[in-house]
């Protein structure tokens, strides 16, 4: 496949700081405000499932290495050395041995090792501590090491994403500091965050704001800011007016109206992405008092898809986002080049809905709604408050699937009080937004048979073994046929409708003018953020004394 490869690469971020000063630009100083909507809820990689849990987590820590601004996974050679600063493929490519940089430190100052890469593996591999890598890890046998800086990679078989898998799965965790720590009591005893990023955590105080700090000996270079704060609040509106007052200086997920003012303002700037997340009404297919049985209405796969004909999303998506979002041809994204943006959906088709509904006994009475033997064709959404746009989009589809004769009914609430029913199978549907990372992979988890169970990610419960192995054909597909085979998956998941992929938005992040961003990736505008800088003629008196209330 590979062959024997050798690749060295140099420490190029180490050295952004004495590039920056040759150019005459500040190599450190000054302090970002992110404001965002979503508190992390955990900081513990293997658990982390919020966006901004992963924002705050990828600075804390480390991986060998991960995918570049470039966003091809599958190019090993556009990787950013992190921790590792070279590997070695065997002649079989059946293994991969990492160097690490004898200079990296954990935060407490240990030196980081090779122990330190396998026991990250061991504790993610582990069933007890059921790690969200778990499935994204099951090609990779063992991890050994042969020294202190060397840490092999033991593969299953031959994959495309044997690389990404070793390189950019894990965060490297400190064995020191929680090997002694019994592993089914983690989620509860989880210690404060020891990484070897080029920040440290300062303080979390939960519901309010993380704050992390430069780490000013790191061996990748001096992060350029003083510190970085997420300020927390679970309103939207709030969070712009935030940006728009000058309290925070970052919020993502603008919208068009938002572009508008942020327009306005000579001190604002919007950046636009390409974006690496869909938004989608998810079917539970179990029933929520007994997941053994399926649920009365949506394990009904002719209900689901008339349900899906139902709705016209793309006149959904112009309204709410205007040229700022697109509808989903699956579960993917546009970004990733295996996707092919010629691929549908069930298509809108009212009238063939309509029939199919009368078909299957759901039949339309004087009120206006479609009931059989006495039961009304109604049921709820969970949608959380902390998103406008699923907010308003819960909204949307309340109308148009009035037109259809559903009843349906929208439960606000919270992201925690969310994803504890989501876990535990208690809901009829809920609106959900899935960001993807640097590779389609995570749809194994997302929407495959391995994701369904405790501490899963498949909360409605889909499965269906042509899917499985069709994603599976896909995912180890060679660059020629990879497109044609994840096409052929995805159609087999929209044709089953266990979901309905509403929107697939862009990525606009409004920033102040004072703050020098670089190297955005579509799934990740924080990718580069210690190379961030304010320019010191633009740090004023609040950088020292800014602290979210």
């Amino acid at each position: 496949m590979r062959g024997t490869i050798a690749i060295t690469l140099g420490l190029v971020v180490a050295g952004c700081a004495e590039n920056a000063r040759e150019k005459g630009l500040p190599a450190t100083g000054g302090t970002l405000v992110i404001a965002t909507t979503q508190d992390p809820g955990t900081l513990f990689p293997p658990y982390i499932l919020t966006l901004s849990g992963k924002q705050i987590a990828e600075q804390l820590y480390d991986y060998l290495a991960d995918v570049g601004t470039s966003f091809d996974a599958r190019d090993e050679k556009s990787y950013r050395a992190e921790l590792a600063k070279g590997w070695r493929w065997s002649g079989d490519s059946m293994s991969i041995a990492f160097q690490l940089d004898p200079r990296a430190r954990w935060h407490d100052g240990r030196g980081v090792t090779a122990g330190d890469v396998r026991f990250t593996f061991n504790l993610n591999k582990d069933t007890t501590v059921a790690s969200r890598y778990l499935s994204s890890l099951a090609n990779i046998d063992s991890v050994s090491v042969p020294d202190s800086l060397t840490a092999v990679f033991w593969f299953h078989r031959r994959a495309p994403t044997q690389f990404l898998d070793a390189a950019a799965q894990l965060l490297i965790l400190p064995a020191h500091q929680l090997e002694r720590i019994p592993r089914q009591g983690l989620r509860e005893r989880v210690p404060p965050p020891i990484g070897s990023g080029r920040f440290r955590l300062r303080r979390w105080d939960k519901g309010t704001a993380v704050e992390i700090v430069a780490d000013t000996g790191n061996y990748r270079g001096r992060a350029f800011l003083d510190r970085v704060i997420w300020s927390y609040t679970p309103d939207f509106n709030a969070a712009f007016a935030r940006l728009m007052g000058g309290e925070a200086d970052l919020l993502d997920g603008l919208r068009p109206e938002n572009v508008e003012q942020i327009e306005r303002r000579r001190n604002l700037r919007a950046i636009v992405l390409s974006g690496a997340a869909y938004a989608f009404l998810r079917f539970n297919l179990r029933d929520p008092t007994g997941t053994a049985r399926p649920h009365p209405l949506f394990g009904d796969r002719n209900l689901r898809r008339a349900l899906a004909m139902s709705l016209d999303r793309t006149a959904m998506v112009r309204s709410m986002f205007d040229t700022l979002a697109v509808v989903p041809v699956g579960p993917t994204v546009r970004a990733f080049p295996t996707t092919d943006p010629r691929l549908v959906q069930l298509p809108f088709d009212s009238a063939r809905a309509a029939k199919l509904l009368d078909s299957l006994g759901w039949i339309r009475g004087s009120n206006g709604v479609r009931s059989k033997n006495g039961k009304e064709l109604a049921f709820n959404v969970l949608v959380t408050s902390s998103s406008l746009n699923r907010r308003r989009m819960g909204v949307l589809l309340q109308e148009q699937f009035r037109k259809m004769g559903v009843r349906l009914s929208t439960e606000l609430i919270d992201d925690v009080a969310q994803q504890v029913k989501r876990a535990k199978g208690d809901f009829d549907a809920s609106l959900d937004s899935w960001t993807t990372g640097a590779s389609p992979d995570g749809t194994r988890d997302a929407w495959t048979t391995s994701g369904i169970g405790k501490d899963g990610v498949n909360y409605g419960f889909y499965s269906n073994p042509r899917f499985d192995a069709a994603l599976d054909s896909a995912l180890t597909a060679d660059r020629a046929h990879a497109r044609e085979k994840f096409s052929a998956a995805y159609q087999i998941i929209n044709d089953d409708a266990p979901a309905i992929w509403l929107y697939e938005p862009r990525n606009v992040v409004g920033v102040h003018e004072r703050l020098k961003t670089s190297g955005m990736r579509p799934d990740s505008w924080w990718f580069s953020l210690a190379d961030w800088y304010i320019p010191s003629g633009d740090r004023v008196l609040r950088d020292r004394i800014r602290t979210p209330p």
